[in-house]
């Protein structure tokens, strides 16, 4: 089987939870899995009342939150004060953050990997879970004389 034909759609794994599907989660629902950033609440609404001008704001509040209980999005805080949202992946990446820009760009680094299980050994656990975020400035940022 190919990565594609396992990846589940934020539909499919809101039905195989048992949610209740109604048109507006579902253009939400759709509105995210199409998203190729990292969106807040604002910016799902502005996406899903563009497809459907019934959606407000509470419903995309309401909607956004039942979809993270579920564990079927995750939230971040990418330390620019609002909350952004990604599907759940089966496959596990990390984030930096362009503190210029707010731009996030999402990597895997089997060193990293391999660095955290060394760490949590050494320290005397077995690494479960974690996540890790990288804030930082292009390195030929000219802007200000800031480095």
């Amino acid at each position: 089987m190919t990565s594609e034909a396992q990846h589940q759609t934020l539909e499919e794994a809101c039905a195989a939870k048992g949610m209740r599907m109604t048109e507006q989660r579902r253009v939400i629902a759709r509105v995210l899995d199409a998203a190729t950033d990292h969106p807040d609440v604002e910016e799902v609404y502005r996406r899903a009342s563009a497809v459907d001008a019934k959606i407000s704001i509470s419903t995309v509040y309401r909607t956004v939150k039942l979809f993270e209980d579920a564990g079927i999005i995750e939230r971040h805080d990418f330390r620019d004060g609002r909350s952004r949202y990604e599907t759940v992946s089966e496959e596990h990446h990390d984030h930096l953050i362009d503190l210029r820009t707010g731009h996030v760009i999402e990597f895997r680094s089997e060193e990293i990997e391999a660095l955290q299980e060394v760490i949590a050994k050494r320290l005397g656990f077995r690494l479960v879970d974690h996540r890790l975020e990288l804030y930082a400035v292009p390195i030929d940022d000219k802007k200000a004389g800031r480095s």
